[in-house]
């Protein structure tokens, strides 16, 4: 039984991860760190140093923000715990320093831009799409509390794109009450264009990747293993 630790856990994805948690077979939630809320409706973390030290649990999951996740990591790294990170908004310079801090500790670190099975498809449709036409843009809609622009998942996408040999695309932010997540990658050529989208409705779409990633990342080598598809 995987002993789990919820950084971010009176988030609203936080909330869901603890609830899917609790429900699988070979997990068990044995701490949310769930600090108060500030006014946009985000934890307001100063450290986690206290949660994490001496943690009688396998694996941490941190669903908090931008500005605090690397500290909570490094926390965590400190107290010899593996840490799944579903916080977007880490620059690639934070990722290679926790990724050598994650090594010299022996400590294995999983990042996925995005959870969701289907937009680690889009990912893949959108790389072979831009191996066969000339033009391509991206656009990302997410909830207005949503603190990072371009999002994780815009950022990997061009990534994954780029590395076809393709021109890096534009990534255009869109933030709007009452979205959940949503991207298109849209290309265009000589008489025709093709959209590819991923639609998020509800957070659930996260669940099935989270958990994978708490049941899979002890087989992991030390350091950061980023995206879904290291897991698929």
């Amino acid at each position: 039984m995987t002993r789990v630790c919820v950084v971010g856990a009176s988030g609203k994805l936080g909330r869901v991860i603890c609830d899917a948690v609790e429900r699988a077979d070979d997990l068990t939630l044995v701490a949310r760190v769930a600090p108060s809320l500030d006014s946009a409706g985000y934890g307001a973390f100063g450290s986690v140093d206290g949660a994490l030290a001496g943690a009688a649990f396998d694996v941490a999951v941190d669903v908090t923000r931008p500005d605090v996740v690397e500290g909570n990591v490094r926390a965590a790294i400190v107290a010899g715990l593996p840490v799944v990170i579903g916080t977007t908004g880490l620059a690639d310079q934070q990722l290679a320093s926790l990724d050598q801090l994650a090594r010299d500790a022996g400590i294995s670190l999983f990042y996925a831009p995005n959870f969701a099975i289907g937009a680690v498809l889009m990912m893949r449709f959108a790389a072979e799409l831009a191996r066969h036409m000339p033009s391509v843009e991206i656009v990302e809609e997410h909830a207005e509390t949503k603190v990072d622009r371009p999002s994780g998942t815009a950022r990997h996408t061009a990534d994954v794109i780029a590395a076809t040999g393709a021109a890096r695309p534009p990534i255009h932010s869109i933030r709007l009450p009452g979205v959940v997540a949503n991207q298109s990658v849209i290309a265009g050529s000589l008489g025709q264009s093709l959209e590819v989208r991923h639609v998020t409705t509800s957070r659930e779409a996260f669940v099935p990747g989270v958990l994978l990633a708490l049941r899979r990342i002890t087989e992991l080598p030390a350091g950061l293993t980023v995206g879904l598809d290291a897991l698929l």
